[in-house]
């Protein structure tokens, strides 16, 4: 006879139930070890990230172990194998294997989808769409930037455009120069030349978050940082854009400075400015949607996988997240771990919670005004 069991006999008091199930609702790899879940309905308990169909809330119990599982009568999941010593996911050390086989073929032709399911035991269309959630890219995208990064690192070293190009996997100059302008941002002679011709224009002003840093092209703002020291951001700045002529600029800047400042300031929630950023197709999806995400809200990681239609790739949107260049603008400061705690910040895990703090007052005030307009009128 099976004993009946609850999540509250099975976990200690620090465990958060709510947290724990939406790292299985986000599959999250980074929860293996920490508890496993088991399903009264099957009596079958699995890793968080299990790749199963997700099962009702109401038949989920929670386990700080597989040995306390398997105590009340559950039984481990084939699929995610929750016994095994090793946390790594099955499908996490496919697509790890899958990379290091890329990385042997970065040649053009060097290795089909076909072959490398081959090579893997899994189906193509399987690994193609696995690879996609959990690296955020395709294979052959995976391949032509480690190929792209391979060509710059070849001309940075000293190697001429034509050498370069040929060590780095391109069977032809026309390749290279096909996919020049979506990921270099100019032509390869221009890049190994540093770059003459491209003009970035910035401006530093001071903010209640310290030192910020606005840049822009004539397509509009490429940059916007904030820091502690002016020397600090245009170093950055100048580092990130090696290959363009940078001069400061505070006149022709002003405007969109201001508006970032009043924005910091509560002043002005809503930021509607041109941008001319370079991202992969990814990073746009994960970009646009921190974009929608209101004034004065938070969302998870995991929650922004889902929205994207990712619910697996929890950790490339963070990677996202983290190199997302124009801080403010694209919110991602508004992005937080499952547990809501606060989580990274490229600009500083203290600038974020002062600008949520901000937001928060910001939707507060909004609250309290629109209802002394409602007392008023009635």
């Amino acid at each position: 006879m099976t004993t009946r069991t609850n999540s509250a006999q099975l976990l200690p008091a620090r465990l958060d139930e709510e947290a724990l199930w939406e790292a299985v609702l986000n599959r999250d790899r980074g929860s293996n070890g920490k508890f496993v879940y088991g399903v009264r309905s099957t009596h079958i308990y699995c890793r968080p990230s299990c790749p199963s169909r997700r099962p009702n809330r109401t038949q989920v119990v929670f386990f700080e172990s597989a040995g306390t599982a398997r105590q009340a009568g559950f039984r481990a999941c084939r699929r995610c194998r929750p016994d095994s010593s090793s946390v790594v996911d099955p499908q996490t050390e496919i697509i790890q294997r899958a990379c290091q086989l890329l990385d042997a073929h970065t040649d053009e032709g060097g290795v089909t989808l076909s072959a490398l399911g081959s090579a893997l035991g899994v189906s193509p269309y399987h690994l193609q769409r696995t690879f996609k959630q959990l690296v955020g890219v395709t294979p052959r995208q995976y391949v032509e930037s480690r190929r792209m990064a391979r060509f710059k690192g070849h001309v940075k070293s000293g190697d001429g455009v034509t050498e370069a190009l040929y060590n780095a996997g391109y069977g032809s100059s026309s390749r290279l120069y096909e996919k020049a302008p979506q990921q270099l941002g100019m032509t390869p002679a221009t890049y190994r030349s540093g770059g003459p011709g491209i003009m970035i224009h910035f401006t530093i002003v001071v903010c209640r978050l310290g030192r910020l840093l606005v840049a822009g092209t004539n397509r509009g703002i490429c940059a916007i940082r904030l820091g502690d020291s002016d020397e600090e951001l245009e170093s950055s700045l100048r580092g990130e854009f090696s290959a363009a002529d940078i001069l400061q600029d505070d006149a022709a800047l002003r405007a969109w400075a201001e508006d970032v400042v009043q924005h910091l300031e509560g002043r002005q929630p809503q930021l509607n400015l041109p941008l001319d950023i370079r991202a992969t197709a990814f990073q746009m999806r994960v970009w646009r949607e921190l974009q929608a995400i209101p004034y004065g809200s938070t969302r998870s990681y995991g929650e922004i996988a889902t929205a994207i239609g990712q619910p697996s790739a929890t950790r490339a949107v963070a990677r996202a997240c983290a190199t997302n260049p124009v801080a403010v603008v694209i919110p991602c400061h508004r992005v937080v771990r499952g547990d809501r705690s606060l989580g990274g910040y490229r600009w500083g895990i203290d600038r974020k919670r002062k600008l949520l703090e901000q937001e928060s007052k910001g939707e507060l005030s909004k609250t309290a005004k629109r209802f002394v307009v409602q007392r008023h009128r009635s």
